[in-house]
């Protein structure tokens, strides 16, 4: 992989966990569990001792229809949640889901080390020169709109799959021109994808291998699984677990979950069977 790191390298030959920590009321699975410090406390212990590889803290919920939040409060519970995490354990990874540049260079002045922005850079044009100052790992998905409209962009004339490679290749060719070589592609599960749209990028996930960057998939209990097995988030970890699965075998490296022990377990399976 040209343009793989040394950060890289453990989440290309092992695969990687990246576990959710919403510090959210409005979530769309676990809003309002981790508002107090004593449940963001025992939530990160909780996901250490399960294995994680990552976790990705946010403030601010990207469910479809979220309410929008002043930049104050995502950034003063974005810090509080990182304090938290370095008084259990120093050298954990963190990553910060936020599109605002602002909050970004803050919370890695406060020991976070990715940011991983659901727009793509689209929701602030100041982010990638933060990210390209910083030197940091980027998470680049893939959104249209924004999460209070992002349901009503849904039509994509060149077939999703062509869309999302035309925007990948648009969005890494500006990051490299500004020599920001640490770069994970997300294909934005639920974000202005239809049902049939996110099972279709699921099915070719494979053809965004061509940029040589790793995948992060986030499936986890999203609507594409309760929805069409008609049941609800809180009941949707089985189905999550066979997306997990089929998302390996077509080369995600990194999968952002609520449940770690189960991804754990899964990644621990497929390396096992791969190897074999």
């Amino acid at each position: 992989m040209s343009n793989s790191t040394d950060f890289f390298k453990p989440f290309y030959a092992n695969k990687g966990i990246m576990g959710i920590l919403n510090i959210t009321t409005d979530s769309f699975y676990d809003g309002g569990k981790y508002i107090e410090d004593k449940n963001i406390y025992f939530r990160v212990d909780a996901m250490l001792k399960e294995g994680v590889s990552i976790i990705d803290v946010g403030a601010y919920s990207s469910r479809p229809g979220a309410c929008d939040i002043p930049e104050s409060v995502e950034t003063d519970n974005l810090l509080r949640a990182i304090r938290i995490i370095k008084q259990i354990e120093k050298k954990c990874i963190i990553s910060v889901d936020t599109f605002r540049s602002h909050v970004a260079l803050k919370c890695i002045a406060a020991g976070a080390h990715i940011i991983n922005d659901i727009s793509g850079g689209n929701l602030d044009n100041k982010m990638f020169d933060v990210v390209r100052d910083l030197q940091i790992p980027y998470v680049l998905m893939h959104m249209r709109g924004t999460p209070q409209n992002m349901m009503q962009n849904t039509t994509y004339e060149q077939g999703i799959i062509e869309a999302l490679l035309q925007y990948f290749q648009k969005k890494i060719n500006i990051l490299t021109q500004k020599n920001i070589k640490k770069i994970i592609l997300d294909p934005g599960f639920g974000f202005a994808k239809t049902l049939d749209q996110n099972f279709c990028i699921l099915n070719h996930l494979n053809e965004l291998l061509c940029f040589n960057y790793p995948l992060l998939v986030g499936l986890s209990r999203k609507s594409m699984v309760y929805k069409l097995l008609d049941t609800t988030s809180q009941h949707a970890l089985n189905g999550t677990t066979v997306l997990h699965t089929l998302a390996l075998y077509k080369g995600a490296n990194i999968l952002r979950v609520h449940d770690v022990k189960e991804a754990k377990e899964t990644i621990t399976l497929f390396n096992k069977t791969v190897s074999v």
